[in-house]
């Protein structure tokens, strides 16, 4: 699987608020809009979600990813 798959898998299974704060994390941390954060984090030449994330958002993501069998 791809990053962009990883990426797109997972946030499809995240709840609607967790989703929204993962990409207004990203989105606030590059200075872009939510819509550019979800391009960027799904495109196919995307990173691992993980590599967009700092400090305890990217750990609590991180373990999330790891809970529903997309650990990295």
């Amino acid at each position: 699987m791809t990053n962009a798959q990883t990426n797109r898998a997972f946030l499809t299974t995240t709840d609607r608020a967790t989703r929204a704060d993962i990409i207004g994390t990203i989105a606030a941390h590059y200075g872009i809009t939510a819509e550019a954060a979800t391009e960027e984090v799904t495109q196919d030449e995307a990173e691992h979600l993980l590599d967009y994330l700092t400090g305890s958002t990217r750990s609590a993501v991180h373990v999330l990813m790891q809970r529903r069998g997309f650990s990295k």
